[in-house]
């Protein structure tokens, strides 16, 4: 059987958080995402918006979590159905969403330490994402969750020192909820931000 992809990405239906939510375990490590009822409250909060795209069946085969401030958009997660994957869907719904919204997109990535990460990293900047310099960590997602090392890629252009400040400062105080320290982020998560630089 041939299931037909619907090409219009549109916003999820409450009804449809459970796939969602399914979706995002199977595709990122635990400390990178929220307890169900604490990524599921998030829809409630007129800022955090999740699109996707079905297939025939009303299954969905990709989406994009993301968060609209009035500088940039941040998308916080990402994903596409393991069956989808290597098809061309993956840039495509990324793009849409970049024509979409008239604004800076900023995403997070992992360092660039196996084939893995770079392969994702690789595959933003073919999709006009750049790499920030600056070191940067996740601060923990819930209660019982670690923080973790990451670092911001953003489209037009690279960002300076200030530009990056102040998208930091907006994630962890408006996505986060945390302080604002970039110092007192590394220190909780036990990390060293010597170590942090020395991953570029």
């Amino acid at each position: 059987m041939v299931i037909i992809m619907n090409e219009e990405i549109k916003k999820i239906k409450n009804e449809h958080f459970d796939q969602v939510f399914q979706l995002m375990k199977s595709s990122f490590p635990v400390d990178e995402y929220r307890t169900y009822e604490e990524q599921k409250e998030l829809l409630n909060n007129s800022a955090y918006s999740i699109y996707a795209r079905y297939d025939a069946v009303d299954s969905i085969t990709s989406f994009i979590a993301l968060w609209e401030f009035d500088e940039f958009i941040f998308i916080e997660h990402f994903a596409v159905d393991e069956g989808s994957r290597n098809t061309g869907l993956g840039t495509k719904m990324l793009n849409e969403i970049i024509e979409r919204f008239d604004k800076r997109i900023c995403l997070e990535v992992e360092p660039p330490e196996g084939e893995l990460s770079r392969r994702r990293i690789d595959f933003y900047k073919r999709n006009k994402f750049f790499l920030s310099e600056y070191p940067y960590t996740q601060p923990a997602m819930s209660e019982g969750k670690k923080a973790i090392p990451l670092f911001i890629m953003t489209t037009n252009g690279e960002v300076d020192e200030e530009t990056f400040e102040q998208i930091r400062s907006t994630l962890y105080t408006e996505v986060y909820k945390c302080d604002t320290s970039f110092e007192k982020a590394l220190n909780k998560a036990g990390i060293n931000s010597k170590k942090v630089k020395e991953m570029l």
